[in-house]
């Protein structure tokens, strides 16, 4: 069984990314309401990077891992 390998600079940059638009727009992602996330879920990320990082969020958020990437915004 292979080991996981942790991006410190890709949980840095997850930490410290803001919404870029909609009702949220500015609040860091990690900052994001669980049902907003949940409502992401059911209805489809958004394509490509921002996407991808909600997705991640979701599932911190999920796993109650929020304390651990908070302590990296800058």
């Amino acid at each position: 069984m292979e080991t996981p390998q942790f991006n410190s600079e890709h949980l840095i940059k997850l930490a410290n990314t803001k919404m870029p638009y909609g009702k949220f727009k500015g609040r860091y992602l990690i900052n994001l309401p669980e049902h907003y996330l949940v409502w992401y879920k059911q209805k489809g990320f958004p394509k490509g990077q921002l996407g991808d990082m909600l997705n991640e969020i979701y599932e911190i958020q999920l796993n109650g891992l929020e304390p651990l990437i908070r302590k990296l915004i800058k």
